[in-house]
């Protein structure tokens, strides 16, 4: 079993079996942050913070028979000892958490969370309800300040989906463009469902534009730099003139939204066809804007 779901029993073991679905995650979180290498990242969610990989773990444990899910949230229904299998550094912070916020309601959880980490009430629904006008007003400082509309592109190899998304909000980014051929990934919150989602629930449009993607075929062998460029002369020569609709497309997105994100997997800009699509935005008659490579 992977670390992290022990992690998330010996919570729901810690706190009497039971947790409301909010409880778990606010004190997941606050776990966190005492960590020194956190099992779980989180994202400024609808009620403030979020973490998507905790809440797919929960689902995993209830198909293992581990945990069940009652109307308010979760039960742990295994006899397993987790809090034992836990290492001598997180026992000790489980059982501060509990000293700290045993008892305490879902309510009172997100008031503590959003006074402490003020970051995670962004995107809150309710955060006015727990902040004050000046509070509230002090959260854009989180965020790049500048309005001037925007070319990204982004990767997503090598971080959580939580970490990426936070790397949109923080640069205000409103629309992602996913400019692969297949938006379909063995890494979790990045196929197409998932992320579109996850978008939307931290208010970021979602755009699949396959037309302008890489068939996987032609993507093996990519052993150095020399083996991306070829492919890449080749998506020049053989893609990109056959797609000016779709560019078009992105460039009215572009202006329509005023930051938009290109997104493919490779960490790395230049072992991606995100940038040479970009560059042949930039190269637009209409174009007069930022680009810019996360």
């Amino acid at each position: 079993m992977y670390y992290r779901r022990k992690v998330l029993l010996a919570l729901l073991q810690a706190f009497d079996n039971k947790l409301e679905k909010l409880q778990l995650q606010k004190l997941l979180f606050l776990f966190s942050r005492i960590q020194k290498e956190p099992n779980f990242d989180f994202v400024p969610y609808k009620y403030g913070c979020y973490s998507f990989q905790a809440k797919a773990d929960m689902n995993t444990l209830a198909k293992y028979g581990l945990v069940h899910q009652t109307e308010q949230g979760w039960e742990k229904i295994s006899e397993e000892n987790f809090v034992s299998a836990l290492k001598k550094s997180d026992k000790e912070i489980l059982q501060a958490v509990k000293q700290l916020y045993k008892g305490k309601t879902a309510t009172e959880l997100i008031g503590i969370t959003y006074k402490k980490y003020p970051y995670f009430a962004l995107k809150s629904k309710i955060a006015d309800q727990y902040l004050s006008p000046g509070e509230l007003a002090n959260l854009n400082k989180y965020l790049v300040q500048s309005e001037e509309v925007c070319l990204f592109t982004i990767g997503y190899e090598g971080i959580t989906l939580e970490n990426y998304l936070n790397k949109l909000i923080k640069n205000n980014i409103k629309a992602l463009c996913d400019v692969r051929k297949n938006a379909f990934s063995m890494k979790f919150g990045f196929s197409k469902n998932q992320l579109k989602s996850a978008c939307e629930g931290v208010g970021i449009a979602y755009y699949h534009l396959p037309e302008v993607g890489i068939d996987s075929d032609q993507r093996h062998d990519l052993n150095s730099q020399a083996d991306y460029d070829r492919l890449f002369k080749k998506y020049v020569s053989d893609v990109l003139p056959h797609t000016p609709d779709t560019q078009q497309y992105i460039l009215h997105l572009l202006e329509r939204h005023g930051r938009v994100a290109l997104t493919c997997f490779e960490a790395w800009s230049c072992q991606c066809h995100r940038s040479h699509l970009a560059k042949a935005i930039s190269e637009l008659p209409q174009f007069s804007y930022q680009l810019q490579h996360l």
